[in-house]
């Protein structure tokens, strides 16, 4: 899909076709976003501007020359836009190219939340987006914000999961996977700011932007640096309930196998009593005593004095760890 804006304030088209486009007076258009484009789009908007799409693929590469670089003619830059999907995310490219009339071309596979805020923006401060300079900055200005708001909901998620922690007496492996999936949340939107940032940078350093820019690029780099300061402290913060999530663990593990030992030694006299006299030696004497009770009964001494025994020894067992207070 193409749209198209026009400088006339407020004036857009959306779904222009190829022919359409080839129709238009390019001096009265402001800026055209290409979204999920078909490769006729494509083809016939290099052969109308003269300029040269990248591909995904040349999009996504980390140079710095692939982020912002300068022609004589044109201006091309290349940034991530993250995508939150609940628990995981994803990144999409967005490619950028300023031509020499200075009309801004805009170029992404999904339709993107920061790129339509674009437009109320424009309509706010129309002074600054009377070409697509000032189009550009807004749209990098957008996407800082929308960083900024993505931070905040990591960050909610990170407070939501420490109280989670630090109540919960059972920790299992579905918090180390939350920890896990927020990490990576955490990396990817870094990564999206350092994007921003060298973009940024790469402005500071041109001739070719407006005179009068310079304040706008002061406050971007301002706050790509803040939201890059806030994501590393998240990132402490989650590599801290990594830290204590798993010490939870083990002390928990530590227990089980702490109680599970005392178990085994409290009932290793008994199974010490209990295999000697189950030898079936002929000469124990234990198999003969007998007592005769007063109803006449006659109960076998030896197998309630082994009964005896082995409850005793575990209770001695039993006192006596509780005695060292290893219970």
């Amino acid at each position: 899909m193409v749209t198209v804006y026009f400088k006339e304030e407020n004036q857009m088209e959306t779904e222009v076709t190829p022919q359409q486009l080839a129709d238009m007076d390019l001096s009265d258009l402001l800026w055209i976003d290409l979204t999920e484009p078909t490769n006729e789009e494509k083809k016939e908007l290099e052969k109308l501007l003269a300029i040269t799409l990248l591909t995904r693929q040349q999009a996504t590469e980390i140079e710095t020359t692939s982020k912002y670089s300068e022609t004589l003619k044109d201006i091309f830059v290349n940034t991530n836009y993250y995508i939150d999907k609940g628990k995981t995310y994803e990144t999409e490219p967005i490619s950028f190219v300023i031509t020499q009339n200075a009309l801004l071309v805009t170029y992404h596979q999904q339709k993107l939340v920061a790129i339509s805020d674009v437009v109320r923006r424009m309509s706010l401060r129309p002074e600054q987006n009377e070409n697509g300079y000032g189009v550009f900055m807004t749209i990098l200005e957008s996407l800082i914000d929308y960083d900024a708001d993505m931070e905040e909901l990591v960050t909610r998620e990170i407070s939501r999961l420490s109280k989670v922690i630090t109540s919960s007496s059972n920790i299992d492996k579905a918090i180390l996977h939350r920890i896990n999936e927020l990490q990576e949340k955490s990396t990817a939107l870094r990564e999206d700011v350092y994007d921003i940032e060298r973009v940024i940078n790469g402005i500071s350093r041109s001739k070719k932007f407006p005179a009068g820019s310079e304040n706008r690029i002061s406050l971007m780099i301002k706050d790509a640096e803040s939201l890059i300061s806030h994501g590393d402290i998240s990132f402490a913060r989650l590599d801290y309930l990594q830290d204590t999530a798993m010490g939870l663990i083990n002390i928990e593990q530590n227990e089980i196998v702490k109680i599970l030992s005392v178990a085994a030694v409290i009932f290793m006299p008994p199974t010490l009593i209990a295999s000697i006299y189950g030898m079936n030696f002929k000469l124990m004497p234990e198999l003969d005593w007998v007592w005769t009770a007063p109803n006449g009964w006659v109960l076998p001494a030896g197998y309630i004095f082994a009964i005896i025994l082995m409850v005793f020894v575990t209770f001695l067992t039993y006192w006596y760890f509780r005695y060292k207070k290893w219970l």
